[in-house]
């Protein structure tokens, strides 16, 4: 009884031992893959007894993608174009015949390189004012995280951000007359970067400062105008425009009655410069010859009659007459 125990425990070790270890390994290594680039899935075990079963599955409920049999320590499955929903959790066994032995669970991550983000103004919009809060947000509708943001005036960088956890970015900034031009914003996660179309920012306050100084510019040139044309008016030389000479009717009282005797002139007055005129009435009667020498002598020399008056003009200076020789 014994040496048959013997026996069979020496041919135990003889007996070939199936596989004991199965892993699993990814090209490109590590588990990360761009979108639209090939996975490889590399399931392998420690030895090989004869023909070896491998089995591919997804996620951790294993479902099945794969299955080959060939008498290798490796076999492998390839995904030809990854998409973003192809991340998740894959595995592999292997079967020697015996039970199955699974690897141990590898996620894949698929990189996603972000999309052409797009550049939008806050509640302000495309129309602000100066010294507004402006606030600029940029958002690539696509992109795997962390995306890292930049935001341009022209072709000058503002500030940058970025969304750790993906999505958009916001960038603030007070609203001066420097700012007016064209914004833009870029977007990036490593995988490349993405510019957003330029947009546009209408400065109103600006247009109304500028359209301001214009009113005060143009008013300031028509006042220094009418002020030039007064000054030159006045500046004129009298000699060459003389005030005209106006007969003050006005001052002058009513002819007299023809019934009662008045004198033959009266009210003498200066009208301009070294003239004077003097206002004569008539009444139908005849002057002595004493009385129209005595008005010949004073210089009357010419003379006209109009309605019951006449007016007469003098040829000499009232710098050089009596008044009182006159009445």
């Amino acid at each position: 009884m014994l040496p048959w125990l013997l026996l069979l425990i020496c041919a135990l070790p003889c007996e070939p031992a199936g596989i004991s270890d199965v892993s699993l390994k990814t090209r490109p290594p590590g588990g990360w893959v761009m979108e639209g680039d090939k996975l490889v899935l590399i399931c392998s075990v420690d030895r090989v007894t004869g023909n070896i079963t491998y089995f591919w599955y997804r996620g951790a409920l294993g479902f099945q993608l794969e299955t080959k049999t060939q008498p290798s320590l490796t076999a492998e499955f390839e995904i030809s174009d990854m998409k973003q929903s192809d991340a998740d959790q894959y595995y592999c066994a292997a079967n020697d015949g015996h039970d199955p032995i699974p690897s141990e669970l590898v996620s894949i991550h698929v990189r996603v390189p972000v999309s052409r983000p797009v550049l939008t103004f806050g509640d302000s919009g495309t129309q602000a004012v100066l010294g507004d809060l402006v606030e600029l947000h940029c958002k690539a509708l696509r992109g795997s995280p962390p995306i890292f943001y930049q935001f341009y005036h022209e072709s000058i960088i503002l500030g940058n951000s970025s969304a750790p956890s993906g999505g958009g970015a916001s960038f603030n900034f007070s609203l001066t007359a420097e700012h007016s031009g064209n914004f833009s914003c870029e977007a990036s996660n490593g995988q490349g970067a993405q510019r957003s179309e330029v947009v546009a920012l209408n400065l109103t306050g600006l247009t109304g400062w500028l359209l301001g100084c214009l009113s005060l510019i143009t008013m300031a040139l028509i006042f220094c105008y009418w002020l030039k044309r007064k000054i030159g008016r006045q500046s004129e030389d009298p000699v060459r425009s003389p005030p005209q000479t106006v007969l003050q009717g006005s001052t002058y009282p009513k002819p007299p009655d023809s019934r009662q005797p008045e004198p033959l002139y009266e009210n003498v007055n200066v009208v301009s410069g070294n003239e004077v005129y003097s206002l004569v009435y008539h009444t139908p009667q005849v002057l002595e010859p004493a009385a129209a020498q005595h008005v010949r002598t004073h210089g009357v020399s010419e003379s006209f009659q109009v309605s019951s008056g006449l007016y007469s003009k003098p040829r000499i200076n009232i710098a050089h007459m009596d008044y009182e020789d006159a009445m």
